[in-house]
């Protein structure tokens, strides 16, 4: 007899993303372009809920269907690279028809069981483990860096897995997204919570980014140091240590503050509050709730005074960015000696282990950075291009600049900004001490050569300010190759 074969779950589908890489090493190019499969669920009409960073710099997307062996042409409608999400929508319109979309279901709690169901590596059809919740608590999410509410779960998550959803009780609870590594049947997945204010959010479209408060934050165990800030024996709370300019709580919160309750929670003081009643855990937990524009309240003490006041929620900020996906790297070239903005995506130029790997002078910039309103980004020689008039620069890559023209850049585009201002000695200083001189005008004639020899499009990506422009309105101070005003590639 003829017809379909019955499926389980009819809803998950599995997801192709040819995707494009942007060179770090080369950033005016991209990498060859590659393949990878994941997994996805069906949550709306022709809508697939997925993981970000399946569909991370895609260039071309395609869903398949567990009873049918054609595959159907999507494209990303909305993608949080914070938490981990995309949705997105198949273009041929029956796709999912006859098929009901999953339900989003709640939080589950401790030692629920749970499917995870998805195509992992090995074979081709669906596969369907089975496990426990076993911790719920704030992890870092590997693609965005971001500290989240996340659930453990003791079913595999293998790659190929990632994407797709976690049933209990016949509801999504999670997009599995990582697994533990050195570990056994560890899986994490986002949960529904963070999955709600997603796509609840697309359907209002509001910005996808999930916010953050920008604060670096110490416990406060310690009772001299509770006695010291004037804490009373049953406050609890952390101890407000640094502030990122830019961020939620710019403007709001001071170092030295006691952030004592936020959104209504309390927080102890090794900084935990009960989300939701039932789960203790980091109070960064409670940002995942909210979208950027929301306002959130926050109970402090301030030199001993109780204080309530109301924080803005805006994306979250750092002085090196985490996220840097679906966008090519900025760069700039004076002289044959390559500048970029230092951000984790750089930093993964180190491989695999790159925490390990990376200069610790930009490793500690990455984790205890301070975002000031002098200090935006941090501008670093990334590469010499050799050439007669950069000798004996090449030891000094991956150096930080200091000052350039006698004062420290603000960011990259400060920095391109005083370079092309400047006429007479380029003068900049590397945070390792080094002095790296050109004469301007001589810089700026090795240009031609140096990028026809490099097959270098241009001296800065499209992105950076202009170079000022002679009185005939012609760009000057900036040699380009023939066709070197296409985007990079």
């Amino acid at each position: 007899m003829g017809g379909k074969v019955p499926t389980s779950h009819p809803q998950v589908v599995r997801v192709y993303s040819t995707y494009q890489d942007p060179d770090y090493e080369s950033p005016w190019q991209s990498v060859a372009p590659r393949g990878s499969t994941g997994s996805g669920v069906i949550v709306g009409r022709n809508e697939v809920l997925t993981g970000a960073h399946v569909v991370a710099n895609a260039t071309f997307v395609q869903v398949q269907k567990q009873d049918d062996p054609g595959k159907a042409t999507a494209r990303v409608v909305a993608i949080s690279h914070d938490s981990d999400l995309a949705l997105l929508r198949v273009e041929p319109a029956g796709f999912a028809r006859g098929i009901r979309p999953a339900v989003i279901g709640d939080l589950p709690a401790l030692r629920d069981a749970v499917q995870v169901v998805g195509y992992p590596i090995g074979g081709e059809e669906v596969s369907i483990t089975e496990g426990v919740v076993s911790r719920i608590e704030v992890q870092r999410y590997e693609h965005s860096q971001r500290h989240l509410l996340a659930v453990t779960v003791d079913a595999a998550i293998n790659e190929g897995n990632s994407g797709g959803p976690v049933f209990a009780r016949g509801k999504v609870v999670g997009i599995a997204f990582q697994a533990l590594q050195d570990a056994e049947n560890i899986g994490e997945m986002v949960p529904a919570p963070i999955i709600r204010r997603f796509l609840d959010g697309v359907r209002r479209d509001d910005d996808p980014h999930v916010p953050g408060i920008g604060i670096t934050t110490q416990p406060l165990e310690n009772p001299a140091l509770r006695r010291h800030l004037g804490m009373a024996g049953r406050d609890t709370g952390v101890l407000v240590t640094t502030v990122q300019y830019g961020s939620s709580a710019w403007g709001v919160l001071q170092p030295g503050d006691v952030l004592m309750r936020l959104d209504g929670l309390r927080i102890a003081d090794n900084g935990t509050v009960l989300y939701r009643g039932r789960c203790r855990c980091q109070f960064d937990a409670v940002v995942g709730d909210h979208h950027v524009g929301d306002t959130v309240q926050a109970h402090l003490l301030r030199q001993g005074r109780r204080q309530q006041v109301a924080m803005r929620m805006a994306r979250m900020v750092w002085l090196v960015p985490r996220i840097e996906f679906d966008r090519m790297p900025s760069w700039f070239l004076f002289g044959g000696l390559v500048f970029q903005r230092l951000t984790a995506e750089y930093l993964r130029i180190w491989g695999e282990h790159w925490w390990d790997k990376a200069p610790k002078e930009l490793l500690h910039l990455f984790y205890s950075g301070e975002r000031r309103p002098e200090r935006q980004e941090v501008v670093v020689l990334a590469q010499v291009l050799a050439d007669a008039v950069n000798v004996g620069y090449e030891p000094f890559t991956n150096d930080v600049v200091f000052e350039v023209g006698g004062r420290a850049p603000v960011d990259l585009d400060d920095f391109v900004r005083a370079v092309d201002a400047i006429s007479g000695e380029v003068v900049i200083k590397l945070s390792s001490g080094a002095k790296v001189l050109f004469d301007a005008r001589q810089a700026r004639a090795a240009h031609a050569r140096i990028l026809s020899r490099y097959r270098v499009p241009g001296d800065r990506s499209p992105d950076l300010p202009e170079p000022p422009r002679t009185r005939d309105g012609a760009p000057a101070r900036r040699a380009r190759t023939r066709g070197a005003d296409a985007a990079p590639r």
